[in-house]
């Protein structure tokens, strides 16, 4: 095969490869940013934790929640058989979950917010 005529065709594949910076452009503003979802700690209520022992459980594991929050907490889970006691991403809701497993509480499984 003669050099020139392959080194023709080379070039000729090369440039069907490469996009023009308009087309790229283009690609770059179909692009669409999602946020990961957030996941709910979901505290059920049962006939064996005590309202002190929630309450504690929810001030020592759940950050920022203080104990009136806690207590408004417990409160809503006795009264109405559950509550969101946080939201937030995955992992951590994922530890925040298990520690409350731990702890003795009835949880739901995680679901997304």
């Amino acid at each position: 095969m003669n050099s020139a005529r392959m080194n023709s065709a080379t070039t000729l594949d090369t440039k069907a490869t490469f996009s023009s910076p308009a087309a790229v452009k283009e690609r770059s503003r179909s692009i669409v940013k999602e946020k990961y979802p957030n996941y709910k700690i979901i505290v059920l209520n049962d006939d064996f934790n005590t309202f002190e022992h929630v309450v504690k459980t929810l001030t020592t594991y759940i950050p920022g929640v203080n104990s009136d929050q806690a207590w408004e907490m417990a409160d809503k889970i006795h009264n109405e058989g559950q509550a969101i006691v946080w939201t937030g991403p995955l992992e951590q809701a994922e530890l925040y979950h298990s520690q409350l497993i731990r702890a003795g509480l009835t949880m739901a499984p995680l679901e997304k917010a």
